[in-house]
């Protein structure tokens, strides 16, 4: 009887530690996470994709402002204190992501660094060598001119190496590179007493022609890194680890409850004294869900963060694409004027003397200045019939009309784009949206055919700058989807039932089945890894559902992708829209 009640007490001590022991790994595994070390990493992901885009902003500004200050600020460094930083947070808060990743991310950012200061080397040069050619052509005029006989070609050389420099460095087209490379020729023959500057005008031709093409050269392999989309692709991997481990952290707490109930039932079958430990256990679990739930508030906090930064990088894609639009326009009206100016003063010059001549003709009593006069008149009006002065003075003029209309029209797409003149919610006809949306696509659908079926369609009550962006969206996603390849984009828009149907199709590589019913979630991505952050399409669905509508898709492998969006004509009355 004794060894049965020895045994007995050892079976229920054994059971309780056993009890106790599964307690204490339960509520090991639901500690609260310090996220300080967490947020300190993102904060330096975040550092370093600020540092990336104000790189990519250097670039844009340096190509379409022509500025003597390329200066600034010491990006490199910061970029490599942030990268150590980040090294050293990653030792305290161990991630497997980041440890793999960080190395490659290093060498993208340092790379990115060098390319940079080499293209703004590079387009130093070009701009230098641009105004030394202009500045030599103007300190050439007047001693060419005086000449005798006057050297035509070589004065025609001048205006081609005054029209085409600035042109070729806006272009770097392959016609403006003959006529600089023409005219430089013509230079090598000026006669003696200009040889010197000649000379000195022919080594700035040299360095534009041999510096435009390295700086084009560097700005193609800026264009190829992946430094942004690495760190983006980093940032998100680090969250959906930190969310599966709040996950986990979320899933123990459920079997601590459920255990926990469990035991304390078993508990109060064998004795009424534990009311204490159960308040105090309760007291516990209530503590780490508010601290789990304050967790998860974080990441959801994060991932807004997300989205804003998917919203500014489709923003600074776009303004990139306008400031290269608007650039060839500017320099036609650059040009234009300053062709004009060089040509008034020949013009003023000649109605000059044609009034000394009347002057003589009304006087009657000098014949041999009448006969002067006339002679210098009719050699300055013979020059300006031989050289076609006014109609090229109309041409330009012309030239600078269509390059201020060029921009007018951008500047009122991309208002129209915006909307910013009207309010939030407003009647909008979506053929408007689409092709304002076209137009500031323009540089991402040089190789696509754009095939539209506009119909007659009702306007629609909506948020136009919100429905701007999901046209956007489809459109660049279309435009992507046939990479380097021509193919087509073709856009349909309907009236269908109570409200308007847009079809967004392409001849792209299309999707797969096992793929398609999950390119609305967030974060998902049929791209390669560091060419997105999978939010454009879940952004658009979240827009299109707010207005009461629809977003379907289908999609062929190797034939192409159809996005459908059908918006009603108004709203829900519960619709919460923003401009």
């Amino acid at each position: 009887m004794r060894k049965s009640e020895t045994l007995h007490t050892a079976l229920l001590c054994v059971s309780a530690a056993a009890l106790a022991g599964a307690l204490a790994f339960l509520y090991q595994k639901t500690q609260v996470i310090d996220l300080r070390q967490q947020n300190e990493i993102l904060g330096f992901l975040r550092e370093l994709k600020e540092i990336d885009s104000r790189w990519d902003l250097d670039v844009v500004r340096t190509r379409s402002e022509f500025t003597n200050d390329l200066r600034a600020p010491d990006r490199a460094a910061a970029a490599v204190k942030a990268l150590d930083n980040l090294s050293a947070a990653v030792k305290v808060a161990p991630s497997a992501a980041l440890s793999a990743a960080l190395p490659e991310l290093r060498a993208a950012i340092e790379q990115k660094a060098a390319l940079v200061d080499r293209f703004k080397a590079e387009n130093g040069r070009a701009q230098a060598a641009v105004r030394e050619i202009l500045k030599s052509t103007a300190e050439l005029s007047a001693p060419a001119a005086a000449l005798k006989p006057r050297p035509a070609a070589l004065e025609a050389a001048m205006a081609t190496l005054q029209a085409s420099s600035p042109l070729y460095y806006w272009r770097a087209q392959g016609g403006d590179r003959a006529g600089l490379e023409s005219a430089d020729a013509t230079l090598s023959n000026s006669p003696e007493s200009l040889r010197e500057a000649a000379a000195r005008l022919n080594g700035a031709v040299q360095t534009l022609l041999k510096a435009k093409p390295a700086e084009q050269s560097v700005y193609a392999k800026l264009m190829l890194l992946t430094s942004g989309p690495r760190v983006d692709t980093l940032t998100h991997a680090f969250n959906q680890e930190l969310e599966a481990e709040l996950a986990e952290k979320e899933r123990y707490r459920v079997y601590l409850i459920a255990y926990a109930g469990a035991l304390l039932v078993l508990l109060a079958y064998f004795g009424g004294n534990l009311k204490a430990a159960n308040l105090d256990l309760e007291r516990r679990v209530q503590l780490r869900t508010r601290e789990l739930s304050e967790a998860l508030q974080h990441l959801k906090d994060s991932e807004a963060q997300l989205i804003q930064s998917e919203k500014m990088s489709s923003l600074g894609q776009m303004v990139a694409g306008v400031a290269h639009e608007i650039n060839t326009p500017l320099a036609y009206v650059k040009n234009s004027l300053g062709a004009v100016a060089a040509k008034l003063p020949t013009l003023g010059e000649t109605l000059g003397n044609c009034e000394k001549l009347l002057a003589l003709l009304k006087a009657g009593n000098d014949a041999d200045g009448l006969s002067r006069q006339f002679g210098v008149v009719s050699a300055q009006l013979a020059q300006l019939k031989q050289h076609d002065d006014l109609a090229e003075l109309g041409g330009l003029v012309n030239d600078g009309l269509y390059g201020t209309d060029q921009m007018a029209e951008i500047v009122g797409n991309l208002k129209d784009f915006s909307r910013l003149d009207r309010s939030k919610v407003t009647s909008f006809n979506l053929n408007e949206g689409i092709n304002s949306t076209l137009l500031l696509a323009k540089h991402l659908l040089k190789t696509v055919t754009v095939d539209k079926h506009l119909g007659q369609i009702a306007p629609i009550v909506c948020s136009p700058s919100q429905i701007n962006q999901v046209f956007l969206n489809l459109i660049t996603n279309a435009a992507q989807a046939m990479g380097e390849r021509p193919g087509t984009i073709t856009l349909t828009t309907r009236n269908d039932g109570d409200g308007v149907t847009v079809d967004v199709a392409d001849t792209g590589g299309g999707i797969a089945p096992g793929v398609l019913p999950k390119i609305f979630d967030p974060f998902f991505s049929t791209k390669e890894i560091g060419k997105g952050t999978g939010l454009g399409l879940s952004i658009s669905y979240k827009i299109v559902q707010q207005h009461g509508g629809r977003l379907e898709v289908k999609s062929t492998v190797a034939k192409g992708t159809c996005f459908t969006v059908w918006l009603p004509l108004q709203p829900p009355a519960d619709a919460a829209l923003a401009a």
